[in-house]
């Protein structure tokens, strides 16, 4: 992979750690880290010795969103969506690779960082983790699918809890809500995270990767659309080489060697 001025990344035994690394700024998403993410979730999905992904913070953040001097210029409606668009883009870019991404939130997390930790397919936490809904406090909602995701995630009632209260929640009543996976001491984050990434790549690649799409799908389309799409990613994978190994490996009673084809 290589090297970028606001993340530092690091691959072992086919997993990418990826640290926001703005710690000055608490990570917020400056437009360059915006960037930096895109191109690098673009090179991680195509490159094959990328088989998952660990994203975290450096310092005491996971990423406070974006910088506060971006709400300070003024704007007019259609040039703020254009600009928003990209870090809409990041997000769903994250949510839909066909490869596992774990959040290991070690910090705050507030704003667009919430956004990008949700958009991961599962979360652990820090003690530390706290998540702030504080939008309101500047006269903004939750974007980029904030409020959307929100509630597929946790459901209506609870997401109107969290936003229109304006909750700050720390890492127990984030799991209590259903934001994220597990909570773990803080030392032992990326430890667990890690643990978690080595037991999701037991699975064959890209049973994993449609199941990803699927789930997503699943949450916006109807019984019959949802079934027609199931049954077609099962047509395509029982003629993998994966699936094939995967039978062979249950009746020898061994564990399956997958190689993603």
């Amino acid at each position: 992979m290589k090297d970028y001025s606001n993340l530092r990344t690091s691959l072992e035994n086919g997993v990418l750690l990826v640290r926001l690394d703005r710690p000055e700024r608490r990570n917020a998403l400056n437009e360059e880290m915006q960037h930096e993410l895109l191109e690098l979730f673009s090179e991680a999905e195509r490159e094959p010795e990328v088989r998952g992904m660990i994203l975290t913070g450096s310092g005491e953040a996971f990423s406070a969103g974006g910088d506060l001097s971006r709400f300070e210029r003024e704007w007019n409606p259609a040039e703020f969506r254009a600009q928003s668009h990209e870090l809409t883009r990041l997000i769903s870019t994250v949510e839909r690779i066909e490869k596992p991404v774990v959040a290991a939130i070690n910090g705050l997390a507030t704003g667009a960082g919430t956004q990008l930790a949700l958009s991961c397919d599962l979360r652990v936490a820090s003690e530390n983790a706290r998540f702030l809904f504080r939008e309101g406090m500047i006269g903004l909602i939750p974007s980029h699918g904030g409020c959307v995701r929100l509630v597929k995630l946790v459901g209506l009632a609870r997401a109107r809890d969290i936003l229109l209260a304006g909750e700050d929640l720390d890492a127990s009543e984030a799991f209590r809500h259903g934001l994220i996976t597990r909570v773990v001491p803080h030392e032992r984050l990326l430890e667990e995270a890690g643990e978690l990434m080595r037991h999701i790549l037991r699975r064959a690649p890209q049973t994993y990767g449609l199941a990803k799409r699927l789930l997503h799908l699943s949450a916006s389309v109807d019984l019959e659309s949802g079934l027609f799409a199931e049954s077609l990613a099962q047509s395509l994978l029982v003629t993998t080489g994966d699936h094939h190994e995967g039978v062979q490996a249950a009746r020898e009673k061994r564990a399956p060697s997958f190689t993603g084809r």
